[in-house]
């Protein structure tokens, strides 16, 4: 039976946003010009006051994503270009609609947590956790996904992915400890918390239905060394691509950044695009 994130993702998912990481990467952007120019301008209009949106400032429900990851020009764009890279790499491994499930998930989940905490405890804590963990939760999901892979942290000393995920948890643990210790901020506490329940969720929701479990990274390395000795025949379209989705249609014609992978479940040489390789209903 058909996963329901996939039916989900034929339902709606014309609608994804493609290129997500561009907008958000924009809003990074104009979140520094704005904290550069006039920092109490975000806390007093755009931050995350779960009281104002509840007066009806609903645009603090996006607006918010805008606080740059540094305030340091040389800092910020270093960290924005590996936010962007890293962020153009998930959605080509999740596929568009996934990924912007993903990000906006966690996006809610950021407001939610303020509104709750907000009524909770009668208004005595007004919560405006930014999406600093979001960010760095969706590389702790990258690192996760590809625990062989060779990271280099800071930029110099090269570590595998499985060992970068584990640092990546005790440094979410640290943030969601540390509101509770004297002088903690419930905001860095509560930002932490959502993300990680993001990354959760998101896992719960792709359950049985996960590329990236163990099993299944051991059947697609064994699967890749028995296509390593064996070539694959050269062959085109009509149209003269080399390439074509079996679920879209679409080719190397139709946009050269499109990324191609043959699914090795199917029986039969099907090709897929990166948005329907692991979303596809497998051919028996």
């Amino acid at each position: 039976m058909s996963h329901w994130l996939d039916k989900l993702e034929r339902k709606i998912g014309r609608y994804a946003i493609p290129n997500l990481m561009n907008y958000l990467t924009v809003l990074y952007v104009i979140g520094f010009a704005v904290f550069t120019v006039n920092p109490l301008f975000y806390v007093r209009y755009l931050s995350l006051d779960p009281a104002m949106i509840l007066q009806g400032q609903v645009w603090r429900i996006i607006t918010f994503v805008m606080v740059p990851p540094s305030t340091n020009l040389i800092l910020c764009v270093i960290l924005l270009y590996v936010y962007y890279m890293l962020g153009r790499q998930m959605e080509g491994i999740l596929g568009t609609f996934r990924f912007n499930v993903f990000i906006f998930q966690g996006i809610i989940l950021h407001v939610l947590g303020s509104l709750l905490v907000y009524v909770a405890t009668r208004g005595a804590y007004r919560l405006g956790p930014d999406t600093q963990y979001l960010i760095l939760s969706m590389f702790f999901l990258f690192a996760f996904m590809f625990q062989d892979a060779q990271f280099l942290l800071y930029f110099a000393i090269p570590i595998k992915g499985k060992w970068m995920a584990i640092i990546d948890a005790f440094y979410f643990a640290y943030a969601i400890v540390q509101g509770f210790l004297p002088n903690g901020s419930y905001a860095i506490t509560l930002g932490a918390f959502v993300s990680l329940l993001n990354v959760w969720l998101f896992f719960l929701s792709n359950r049985g239905n996960n590329p990236y479990s163990h099993k299944e990274r051991k059947r697609k390395k064994e699967y890749q060394k028995k296509m390593h000795h064996a070539q694959r025949p050269l062959h085109y379209y009509e149209n003269g691509a080399r390439h074509k989705c079996a679920v879209c249609g679409r080719t190397e014609l139709d946009n050269p950044s499109l990324e191609f992978r043959y699914c090795s479940k199917c029986n039969g040489n099907y090709e897929y695009c990166q948005d329907h390789l692991f979303t596809h209903t497998h051919v028996k």
